[in-house]
């Protein structure tokens, strides 16, 4: 019986790539006087390639940039820092996700929130999702000095929650530090599919959007019921 609904934030709450496009548009815009004589789709579009969907850590990404792009009048270090403090101001949320774990409290699951990341940051984004009130426990790789797919993070989080992993389900986007690793502590694990991957063999259900989790739920509570 499913007690707890664990989540993956970036990718999976998170609408990852309008979120960083967003940003980075503006960023080329905000700091023309000093980017002007980089087209803006050529800044954006090397940034989200250098990144690797967020893989690639930023200060590494604005030091390549600087040095493919001539850029010279704003050390990166400083692009760096803008981006540490005006992201957030570009979070977008997949579609239905208040609704959704809105939804998931009132029918009693205990939610929680696994994530790789620096603490500051992360838990910035999650304030501007407006979703942290949700949840009942927020792990994070920094905070907590382990990452995924380490099944000790996901051990954690369930014991944070007082059930057992056999009673967690969790849904996250990435393959394998979602998908095969909260399946390997025994949970069940939920796939949302995404651009950058075409499959999660370890995945025991996929879902396209974070409303379809209820149906999943559904069935999972009938398939109990029948035995």
């Amino acid at each position: 019986m499913i007690k707890a609904i664990l989540f993956d934030l970036d990718g999976t709450l998170l609408d990852r790539d309008t979120s960083v496009k967003r940003f980075i548009e503006d960023q080329h815009s905000r700091l023309n006087d000093v980017l002007s004589h980089i087209p803006k789709k050529l800044f954006a579009d090397r940034f989200i390639e250098l990144e690797q969907n967020g893989y690639v850590w930023k200060d590494k990404v604005y030091q390549k940039l600087a040095e493919e792009l001539a850029v010279r009048r704003i050390p990166p270090g400083d692009l760096l820092e803008d981006y540490l403090t005006q992201f957030k101001h570009h979070c977008t949320p997949f579609p239905n996700l208040h609704e959704t774990l809105e939804d998931l409290k009132k029918k009693g699951f205990y939610l929680g929130l696994v994530t790789n990341g620096y603490g500051v940051f992360q838990y910035d984004t999650i304030s501007a999702l407006g979703v942290k009130h949700y949840f009942d426990t927020i792990l994070i790789s920094e905070m907590e000095g382990l990452r995924k797919p380490d099944p000790r993070i996901f051990e954690n989080a369930a014991q944070r929650l007082n059930v057992k992993t056999s009673e967690c389900l969790f849904v996250g986007d990435h393959p394998k530090n979602d998908i095969e690793a909260a399946r390997n502590t025994g949970m069940t694990a939920v796939w949302k599919t995404s651009r950058h991957w075409d499959t999660a063999e370890a995945a025991h259900y996929t879902i396209s959007g974070l409303d379809e989790l209820n149906v999943i739920l559904e069935k999972m509570e009938k398939a109990v019921q029948s035995y």
